[in-house]
């Protein structure tokens, strides 16, 4: 019998959102919130998944992986099967589960999980996977098992991430450039609003096609346009007419624009001014909000009451849209008056509780 414990971070993404799955720049890191997973091999041909926080276990037979009615259990068995279809596995296992990363937060607790377990299975079995073949395979588990078109950033983040470093990942081709995050007197602030509306999931899948059906009309006049990262402002506007398709010009000229202020947001750190990244994360929301659409009322009412603090250099919503949290750069002096004061007019306006996490930026997946 052998056994391993791995720890696997949920990430945050500065700037560059949802300009993943267009080709583009994103810019994430790992936090201290993680999935773990304990694995042990057994000497039957049995998989057992007990998630420890919920109470809950599931045994299936080793061949007979598949779709199960527990939503915890398919991020691992999407990602069992993944294995399946390059390796047999030589016995059965036993896996535990725990994660303190919320759930439905915009942190990618389910892409913690994928990864937690892929890097325990390719570990204890000696599969010899690479670090990004991993964040492939589990980007497929989440692709087949949970049906959402996700793209690379939420794994590759919890694979690669480095305590107190950024990556600047080019989803075109999967190179990357780390670039260290010094905050200074300030910090890294999730405002967590409570809220996870129904339809995000089935939005973000229409934003996809939305994307796809910018580049194929493009496409028409500019041939060597294959995604939105080649195309320009100008391509779009000689492209689409915005009086017929304004969703399909809206969402690419949002895309179009994030991914050059992902870009130019590098340029801030490396000359740490942190002033005008904290603006590009402004104009990012803004670009969520009303060209992409992904925002709700609950995220566009805590960046409002935080846009003219001064305290506060940059805000914007964060992950696929529709709730979960905003990501916020205050003075550390600043922090415990700004929560309070948020917290108090949010409850008033929505009667919702608002969560609050402060960040720190730590090491990607690893053997505990």
């Amino acid at each position: 019998m052998r056994s391993i414990r791995v720890s696997s971070p949920g990430r945050i993404n500065l700037i560059g959102e949802h300009t993943d799955y267009n080709d583009g720049f994103v810019l994430p890191a790992a936090i201290q919130k993680a999935a773990i997973v304990s694995l042990e091999t057994r000497d039957d041909n049995l998989v057992q998944m007990i998630a420890l926080d919920m109470g809950d276990d599931l045994i299936i037979p080793i061949d007979k992986i598949a779709k199960q009615n527990k939503d915890w259990a398919n991020y691992l068995i999407g990602v069992i099967a993944q294995f399946q279809k390059k390796f047999s596995f030589p016995t059965g296992f036993t896996i535990q589960l725990q994660s303190n990363v919320p759930i439905g937060a915009g942190l990618s607790s389910s892409a913690a999980i994928e990864c937690a377990l892929s890097f325990a299975i390719n570990e204890i079995f000696e599969f010899g996977l690479t670090k990004m073949e991993l964040a492939l395979l589990a980007q497929k588990a989440e692709h087949e098992f949970a049906g959402v078109q996700c793209g690379i950033m939420d794994q590759f983040a919890s694979l690669f991430g480095k305590k107190d470093q950024v990556v600047l990942l080019d989803c075109q081709n999967l190179s990357y450039q780390y670039f260290p995050l010094s905050l200074g007197e300030y910090e890294i602030v999730l405002l967590d609003t409570q809220v996870k509306h129904a339809l995000a999931s089935s939005e973000y899948n229409t934003r996809r096609a939305e994307c796809e059906k910018a580049v194929a009309m493009i496409q028409e006049k500019y041939a060597h346009v294959t995604s939105l990262r080649q195309a320009t402002i100008a391509m779009l506007e000689a492209s689409v007419d915005i009086s017929v398709f304004p969703k399909v010009y809206n969402r690419a000229s949002y895309v179009i624009q994030e991914i050059e202020r992902t870009i130019a947001a590098t340029q801030d750190l490396q000359a740490r001014n942190l002033m005008a990244f904290g603006q590009k994360m402004f104009a990012t929301h803004e670009g969520l909000s009303n060209l992409y659409e992904v925002s709700c009322a609950e995220l566009d009412l805590l960046i409002k009451l935080v846009s003219t603090n001064e305290k506060v250099l940059g805000a914007r919503m964060m992950g696929g849209g529709f709730g979960g949290c905003t990501i916020n750069l205050v003075h550390k002096t600043a922090t415990e008056n700004l929560v309070k004061l948020v917290s108090q007019q949010y409850e008033e306006a929505t009667g919702k509780k608002l969560l609050h996490y402060l960040v720190s930026i730590e090491e990607g997946a690893h053997i505990l």
